[in-house]
């Protein structure tokens, strides 16, 4: 088992307390990529591909919507607490676990859209990884189907390369929870540890750790063009209110 499999494992039982209120962000994320979706053109008959699905946070939103949503992970524990929340949501949705680099070993079909969202990308560590799940998840999309990721702003983060990212702190019904991650940098990869501190009844600290690389836009554009992508769109915070950059990457 990988770094990346081991740390969606373990933290899949506590990925929601990453939100404020998790249930209000797969409905405010759904608004989002439904908009992105319908700026290309598709409507809501479109068959969707989430190939980083974690614990469901974009494919149960979208599938409210009436979406055809088809979810995969590498991670065993996320597709088990992601099928067990879209049961309590009451919404249908296929999940399988497949790993974005070979998505054809589980997948026959091709869909309208494949998303990979919350940074899921940067989790292969080398360039060649990297564009081994690009023309993966390419392959999987139809002609004139789109490709929607999103990625952490690195271009900016490796400027100054942070040792930490700001705290996230929320009140509830007990006290208060805080969430931040530190990032241990070499060279363009950083290791990270997630911490969750619940300062509740009692005081229960949670850690985990993985490790990314940092992947610059025009590295991606160009892995994007090279996998059969006519065109390579970059969309921003202020322009979509998703909390990362967007790429929207249209198949030739």
């Amino acid at each position: 088992m990988n770094i990346t499999q081991t740390f969606y494992d373990n933290l899949a039982a506590q990925y929601d307390r990453l939100f404020l209120d998790w249930h209000a962000a797969t409905k405010e994320q759904a608004v989002i990529l439904d908009r992105i979706f319908k700026a290309n053109g598709f409507g809501r008959n479109a068959r969707i591909l989430d190939c980083a699905c974690g614990i469901g946070t974009q494919a149960i939103g979208l599938a409210s919507f009436g979406y055809a949503v088809t979810a995969s992970d590498i991670s065993v524990g996320e597709l088990a607490e992601a099928e067990e929340r879209a049961k309590k949501e009451g919404v249908g949705i296929r999940f399988e676990r497949a790993d974005f680099r070979a998505l054809s070993d589980t997948f026959s079909d091709r869909f309208d859209i494949v998303i990979a969202m919350d940074n899921a990308l940067p989790h292969m560590l080398t360039r060649e990884d990297l564009e081994a799940a690009v023309r993966s998840i390419t392959d999987r999309i139809r002609q004139g189907g789109i490709f929607v990721a999103s990625i952490r702003d690195y271009d900016s983060l490796l400027e100054s390369k942070p040792p930490y990212s700001p705290p996230y702190i929320y009140k509830t019904d007990k006290g208060r929870r805080v969430s931040f991650q530190t990032w241990e940098w070499m060279d363009d990869n950083y290791q990270l540890t997630q911490y969750i501190i619940e300062d509740e009844d009692t005081l229960q600290i949670s850690r985990f750790a993985c490790e990314y690389r940092a992947v610059r836009r025009e590295e991606m554009t160009t892995l994007l063009l090279a996998a059969g992508c006519a065109e390579v769109t970059w969309l921003f915070p202020e322009e979509t209110g998703f909390y990362q950059p967007v790429v929207v990457a249209g198949r030739r």
